[in-house]
């Protein structure tokens, strides 16, 4: 029950983005596009996962003193392996979420995880942790780029749904973000109400 709980709560009650309101920097600037949120949403997932684990290996050994630098040091190393991949293997995506790949380093979510949780905890919890804070981002994400997509550009992955001179182009403009961030926020708060 208590692993559940570890992987469930990054999904929507402590979602990063729509409830904790963290990690917003990449949410706000790469969300213009479905592909492109899920591609940063990808790249977040492994580094989160893979700190969150080696995090938790190390935390009886880390002194407390200098864990901070020594978790900077865990997190940048995962974004450079994703910020070269990237640039190796899919270097489109690459340029468009641009500066935002390598400032994953200094993500609130990341390095929040590592302290809030995986140097607290074991493992497999920390991993866990990892993967659903991952999913709780992706999901809102994704969602985000989908709907600025879908609104703004009259298409949805790149696939053209309907005409673009029906489209609000302010939904790819960073006013479209808060928007669609706000509305989201509105809609999870209402679903949790009725859950109650």
């Amino acid at each position: 029950m208590n692993l559940w709980k570890d992987f469930n709560q990054g999904i929507l009650r402590e979602n990063p983005v729509l409830r904790l309101m963290i990690g917003l920097c990449p949410v706000l600037a790469v969300s213009s596009t479905a592909i492109n949120a899920l591609g940063m949403s990808l790249a977040v997932a492994f580094v989160l996962m893979s700190s969150n684990l080696v995090v938790a290996m190390i935390r009886k050994v880390t002194p407390d003193a200098i864990r901070i630098p020594i978790f900077i040091v865990i997190i940048s190393t995962f974004v450079t392996i994703t910020d070269y991949v990237m640039q190796a293997y899919a270097p489109e995506l690459y340029q468009a979420l641009g500066v935002f790949v390598p400032l994953i380093v200094v993500n609130c979510i990341i390095l929040g995880r590592a302290e809030a949780f995986a140097y607290k905890n074991p493992v497999f919890n920390s991993l866990l942790d990892g993967a659903g804070m991952s999913a709780g981002f992706t999901i809102a994400l994704v969602s985000i780029g989908a709907i600025r997509e879908l609104l703004g550009t009259g298409s949805l992955f790149g696939s053209a749904l309907f005409d673009e001179g029906l489209a609000a182009t302010i939904m790819i403009l960073p006013p479209g973000a808060f928007i669609t961030i706000g509305c989201l926020m509105a809609l999870v708060n209402r679903l949790e109400k009725k859950a109650l």
